[in-house]
């Protein structure tokens, strides 16, 4: 499977809760975002003195994943290293990314091994692209992400090109809420690196309303192409390179670093509630 990308979500009754991947507004749906997230300077990261290039958000999302284990609610594919990765990322991984669908929870579980001999860095995120507005009824100007906490600390805004802006931004958030406006995405993604919360609900004042659990990620994405008929709500342990960042990739802020023979889980659910 391409990306090992989540195609459909739906609601008992047949309401699409996940954007479509309109090919003229942004074909992604819900991309897996490995071994970096966001943007690098001049489309490459330095490692031991030697330079790589890397697309955006990495290559899992334009790599074809092996179904390895499936279940009558639960599957998992994999990405190995390849002589295709090694090129550009120099090591033993493999990626699991399970999927299970329990009741009105989709949980999406991440596992990152290492099966080489030296430390990896690597970043991970996830970026599902939900229906805005949902389709219960209520317009657009009437939902809102609520965070479980009140949320006060300043956001991260990237500048033009696509790279981490050095100086914190007022957060849009009034005490946990956050009132979706397209003006808010006009300088692309609110990017939340101070959070509180690790679970948000997203939806109108009225009507059911999705809930995105991250517990293992530090870092939480807002973002839509203003006017576009969804927002992602993108758990991320990582983001762009900083401005003018140089430095070798293991230095890079918001870097996982995973021993050798070791591995990592980070996991996301999304519940349809109400």
């Amino acid at each position: 499977m391409l990306g090992a990308e989540l195609q459909h979500l739906s609601d008992v009754n047949g309401h699409d809760l996940q954007w479509n991947g309109d090919p003229a507004v942004w074909r992604g749906r819900a991309p897996i975002l490995f071994p970096v997230i966001g943007l690098l300077e001049g489309g490459c990261y330095r490692l031991d003195g030697v330079s790589y290039a890397m697309p955006k958000h990495g290559f899992a999302r334009h790599s074809t994943f092996e179904l390895v284990a499936h279940e009558d609610y639960a599957a998992t594919l994999r990405l190995k290293a390849s002589e295709a990765t090694r090129q550009i990322y120099p090591f033993e991984f493999q990626l699991d990314i399970r999927f299970a669908l329990i009741d009105a929870t989709l949980s999406v579980e991440a596992t990152i091994g290492n099966e080489g001999e030296v430390s990896m860095p690597a970043s991970f995120g996830f970026h599902p692209a939900l229906r805005w507005p949902l389709p219960f009824g209520q317009p657009r100007a009437a939902h809102a992400v609520h965070f479980a906490q009140n949320e006060p600390e300043p956001i991260r805004r990237i500048d033009t090109n696509g790279f981490l802006l050095p100086e914190p931004h007022p957060t849009p958030v009034s005490g946990n809420t956050l009132i979706l406006r397209d003006d808010l995405f006009i300088d692309d993604a609110l990017i939340f690196d101070r959070l509180e919360s690790r679970r948000v609900s997203y939806g109108a004042s009225s009507g059911p309303l999705l809930e995105v659990e991250f517990a293992d990620f530090p870092t939480l994405g807002v973002w839509t192409k203003p006017g576009a008929g969804f927002v992602c709500i993108e758990p991320w342990q990582g983001f762009s390179d900083p401005v003018g960042f140089a430095g070798d990739i293991r230095d890079k802020p918001g870097m996982m670093q995973i021993a050798p023979h070791a591995s990592k889980q980070l996991a996301m659910n999304i519940t349809l509630a109400g």
